[in-house]
């Protein structure tokens, strides 16, 4: 759990709070009104939640490429259905 401090007392303290953080492995969260603003994390942490988020982005990339390569072609119905009116026929096209 992360410690809270109201950013009025965490200005008057950043430095203890900074060497909380880096030394105790102390994750701190900064408040107005009692709602969190920012917090304060190690370098360490931030480095993991940086690879995690870059790891979720990989994930739903390859999703989406997975679907597009097995979804299949619209039917000559469907694209009527549609209002598709013209086929690409190629370059010398009949």
């Amino acid at each position: 759990m992360a410690y809270e401090i109201p950013v009025t007392q965490a200005r008057a303290e950043l430095a203890d709070l900074i060497n909380r953080v880096v030394y105790g492995g102390e994750r701190v969260v900064v408040t107005r009104h009692g709602k969190p603003l920012v917090a304060l994390v190690s370098a360490a942490d931030l480095e993991r939640l940086e690879e995690l988020q870059e790891s979720a982005e990989d994930q739903v990339i390859t999703s989406v490429a997975g679907v597009h390569e097995s979804a299949p072609a619209p039917a000559a119905h469907d694209r009527r259905r549609f209002g598709i009116a013209a086929e690409h026929r190629g370059a010398g096209g009949a």
